[in-house]
């Protein structure tokens, strides 16, 4: 406990039993048992919020004497992974992953460092703190601090008296709030209070949390130009200390806790209220309750409070709480409704005017709903998920797809029937190419199918197996027909698969776990797209063709660019010389605060709603929605009941993703759409999920059984239409690349493929192709001769001179889909490289040399590396590296005056990393050769980054 009115300031953070002083903590530690003798031992909580000492402390400095032997143990405080690592010394620990794991590094103290995690974006969110080597004592001198006085008397601010007496209570919080114990009885026992003398308050602890009220002093005027409270508890809106001026009642500082026992200083400049009077107020209007059923009650919803003195001058204190350091979340969403019936969920939504939502169906006729698609004839196959979470043995599958149809076109789904049963544990579903393409791990399956009669022509056909089951909600999903004519899907990260055909050897198949895959429909091929993420479980195409996927936990937006390699929620990628990934295309998140996405969960609202989402749909359904919608991206938000809406921009070679106002509101907890696509009519239909429990969990038994819903939004100019594409005419269909809605565009070109080549046809695109001015229909003409096989190698190439960029790089995407290409047109994509004003054609070149054999790629990539206009690209910089990272292998000399002369800003790091992993002699000759040069060069602080990059990797 801290002595009354003496704060005495401390550094080392070695563990203190409960009721220990604290400046026990700078004496030198005792050796732990099994463990090397050390004479400083530091222990820190690690989280992506930084790294905290037991006292608070946020990134704490850490002290030593010169030679000291330290040990700097971290515990992992959530699922995520993280190290700590010393940056001059180039040392680092190894990682944990588990809640609760813990990792040391230990090292003799022999000059001052930088500590910090080595996880790709951990650092950059807040994960670094310093060490220093001092000479002599590691603590300073206490510094006295002043009981506020009236009329001459000490007041009982810090209710050493044991009473209330100067303070006034209201509401149950407060009504017993005085505590002298530490382990508090209204504490969990293993927390640590540290309060000064014997007695602070509190507004429930962590047992009364539920409590509310407020607790307000006598007022006393300000004698001192600084004054410092301990606070600790609920980093929340609605738990705080307040001080107040008398005079006019106005809130002039507050501080809340940050989710944390130990009381820490704060510290107030009270300068201008100088010789005015001011009281204190402690404030706890936060239950904690939750209102979600599955969702623990938060027991951060209190406050503590002890030792409020003035200073003389400002004091200083090793682990004061800093504003800055304190992320504070608002009050709880409200939850309007919870388990309504379908009719009364969609009279609950909110919607933008013009538009309005029915229920399409509902239990009993819908339980479950995982996915759907649309067929030709703009009916629904939606498949209900009665298996998971758990896979059922082999053969005793429950799900089934069902066919739903509007026959009249009032918006209710009056048509109903079976096509398949006995399926397990399917999550992806589309339809066209002669069947039915399912996602059921760990299979890939296609039921041929007689659309004329809706009936399997044959049972499911295996065509690809080896998907994992770790996490079933990660599972292979959101299947969609690509531009190209593959079948796209998204996997998440949790979920190790090892796919590839029945029987194949490792050798033959591709391990997965977090990104875009796809597969061709009738080559069989199988190949991962873009890898990285979280758990994906949206995916679509602009009109451009261009991938979009919506996550979870981490941020939430991506374009996916063929051959990229995103940030990712946990694990590594599978090329380990990758160096870093490139992160989200979202200037936003969902949720709100720093403290971590699920700290945001129902308190997101104005943000978005949180960082769980569902499903993601391009809108391109036509002319009867406002303009305004084309393009946009939605998804449905799990935890905030709400239809985020986002905006893709172009930027450099991609784009940049701003946040919209929220489509749609479904104002109830158990509303939980899983995905939403546009019909023929451009209205849009979504399937709900519908339960309580809004989480994944292996227990089946957490999950309601009986209900389901499909709603469909939509604007008042919609016209319901009646359509089945497979009885248009080729010529019908080659017409219907010119449609407004892309519902025609995607239908039609998949029966052109299915039906193949056509001279005719060929034709008839070309024209398109040639004569159409707007880049979408050229697009849309040159996507469905490539699906036709209605272009020669020598005509796409010649449609690299066309004047619009999104077909150029088209064009270099398919003549590199079968990772072969001639000579004759790497001349080409090398003067591209050279000389095209576009990023995006860059983009699309990298990518292509990515599929090509490494030795093919140094001229076209000699040219990209030397783009200065790319430098600060959000994603040129990184794809270069991953197409030139194998040149090292083939030729270290050449790929390292490539990187000396590129403009890329990690390109020649990069490459002396990967030219040391290398490790031959030859090898370490040419970077002891690089070395001396950089030595001789003026120095900078490129050049010294440089040399100390060498350094390292020459002494490894």
């Amino acid at each position: 406990m801290r002595t009354r009115r003496v704060v005495y300031l401390f550094i080392t953070l070695a563990a203190v039993l409960p009721g220990e002083h604290l400046l026990a903590q700078v004496v030198k530690a005792k050796p732990v048992q099994a463990l090397e003798t050390v004479d400083r031992d530091y222990k820190l909580e690690a989280s992506m919020l930084g790294y905290f000492a037991q006292d608070g402390a946020r990134n704490p400095t850490l002290k030593a004497n010169k030679g000291d032997r330290v040990r700097i143990t971290i515990t992992d405080t959530e699922l995520m992974t993280h190290d700590i690592a010393l940056e001059k010394m180039g040392i680092k620990s190894k990682t944990v992953q588990e809640k609760g794991a813990s990792t040391s590094l230990t090292f003799t103290a022999d000059k001052s460092d930088t500590y910090y995690c080595t996880v790709p974006g951990h650092r950059a969110a807040g994960m670094i703190g310093t060490f220093e080597v001092v000479e002599g004592a590691l603590t300073t001198a206490p510094v006295a601090g002043d009981v506020p006085v009236t009329n001459g008397k000490p007041l009982n601010l810090n209710v050493e008296s044991g009473t209330l007496a100067d303070w006034t209570a209201t509401g149950g919080a407060f009504t017993n709030p005085i505590i002298d114990q530490d382990p508090s009885p209204v504490h969990e026992k293993d927390m640590h209070i540290g309060f000064a003398g014997t007695h602070f308050l509190s507004s429930g602890g962590t047992t009364n949390y539920q409590l509310t009220g407020t607790l307000t002093s006598v007022p006393f005027p300000v004698t001192q130009p600084f004054a410092a409270f301990w606070v600790s508890g609920g980093a929340l809106q609605d738990t705080r200390v307040e001080l107040v001026q008398a005079r006019t009642n106005k809130v002039i500082f507050q501080s809340t806790g940050q989710g944390r026992a130990t009381l820490q200083p704060v510290v107030v400049e009270l300068q201008p209220y100088l010789n005015q009077e001011i009281f204190i107020r402690l404030v706890d209007n936060e239950t904690g309750i939750s209102q979600i059923p599955y969702i623990a009650n938060d027991k951060w919803a209190h406050i503590n409070f002890d030792d409020f003195l003035f200073y003389p001058t400002r004091p200083v204190f090793d682990n004061e709480l800093k504003q800055k350091d304190i992320i504070v979340l608002p009050p709880l969403d409200p939850v309007l409704n919870a388990g309504l019936s379908g009719t009364k969920a969609a009279q609950a939504m909110t919607l933008p005017a013009g538009f309005k939502i029915t229920l399409a169906a509902a239990e009993p006729d819908i339980i479950k709903p995982i996915c759907f698609t649309l067929d030709p004839r703009g009916r629904l196959w939606v498949v209900e998920s009665h298996t998971y979470p758990v896979p059922a043995p082999e053969g005793k599958g429950r799900d089934r797809i069902l066919i739903f149809e509007d026959t009249n076109g009032d918006g209710t789904l009056d048509k109903k029937k079976v096509f398949a049963e006995g399926l397990n544990l399917v999550s992806g579903i589309e339809v066209g190419m002669g069947g039915v393409w399912l996602g059921a791990a760990p299979y890939l399956l296609f039921i041929p199918a007689d659309f004329t009669t809706d009936k399997p022509t044959g049972p499911p056909q295996k065509l690809l197996d080896g998907w994992g089951t770790d996490d079933t909600h990660e599972v292979l999903n959101s299947f969609r027909w690509g531009p190209d004519g593959w079948l796209y899907g998204t996997h998440g990260v949790f979920t190790h698969s090892n796919v590839g055909k029945p029987g194949a050897p490792d050798s033959e198949r591709t391990k997965l776990n977090a990104g875009v895959w796809r597969f061709h429909p009738t080559t069989r091929q199988f190949e991962l797209f873009a890898e990285g993420t979280s758990n994906p479980w949206g995916l679509d195409f602009n009109d451009y063709g261009h991938a979009f996927v919506t996550a979870c936990v981490i941020p939430h937006m991506y374009n996916m660019i063929q051959g990229g390699r995103y940030f990712r929620q946990a694990g590594k990628h599978f090329n380990p010389y990758t160096y870093d990934d490139i992160r989200t295309h979202a200037d936003h998140v969902h949720w709100v605060g720093e403290r971590g996405p699920h700290a945001g969960n129902f308190r997101s609202a104005s943000a978005g709603g949180g960082h769980a989402h569902a499903g993601a749909m391009i809108y391109l359904g036509g002319n009867s929605w406002p303009k305004e919608y084309r393009n946009e991206i939605f998804m449905n938000n799990i935890n905030g009941a709400r239809l985020n809406r986002d905006h893709p921009a172009r930027s450099g070679s991609g784009y940049v993703v701003h946040h919209r106002p929220d489509f749609l509101a479904m104002n109830d907890s158990w509303s939980q759409w899983l995905t939403m696509k546009y019909d023929p009519s451009g209205s849009v239909y979504a399937i709900d999920w519908y339960d309580k429990n809004q989480c994944h969990s292996p227990n089946p038994d957490v999950h309601d059984k009986t209900m389901g819903r499909i709603f469909k939004i939509t604007h008042d100019n919609d016209k319901w239409v009646s359509v089945d594409l497979t009885k248009a005419s080729d010529k019908e269909l080659v017409n219907y690349q010119l449609h407004a809605n892309e519902w025609y565009v995607r239908q039609a070109r998949t029966i052109l493929q299915e039906r193949g080549p056509n001279k005719k046809v060929h034709k008839a695109l070309k024209d398109i192709l040639a004569n159409n001015p707007d880049p979408t229909r050229k697009l849309r003409a040159l996507w469905a001769l490539h699906v036709t096989k209605g272009l020669t190698e020598k005509e796409l190439a010649d449609l690299l001179t066309s004047e619009s960029d999104y077909v150029r790089s088209w064009v270099i995407q398919l003549l590199a889909e079968n990772k072969a290409v001639s000579a004759e047109t790497m001349k080409r994509f090398t003067a591209l490289a050279q000389q095209d004003t576009s990023a995006l054609v860059r983009l699309y070149l990298t990518s292509a040399m990515l599929r090509v054999d490494p030795a093919q790629r140094w001229d076209v990539l000699d040219a990209l590396t030397q783009k200065p206009q790319d430098k600060t690209d959000h994603n040129l910089p990184l794809l270069v590296w991953y197409a030139s990272e194998p040149l090292a292998t083939i030729d270290m000399k050449r790929a390292l005056a490539m990187a000396q002369k590129s403009t890329m800003p990690k390109q020649l790091p990069y490459t002396i990393q990967r030219i040391a992993a290398i490790g031959t002699d030859e090898a370490k000759k040419l970077l002891k050769e690089l070395n001396e040069r950089v030595g001789k060069q003026e120095h900078t602080p490129e050049t010294h980054g440089l040399q100390a990059l060498l350094a390292k990797v020459l002494s490894d």
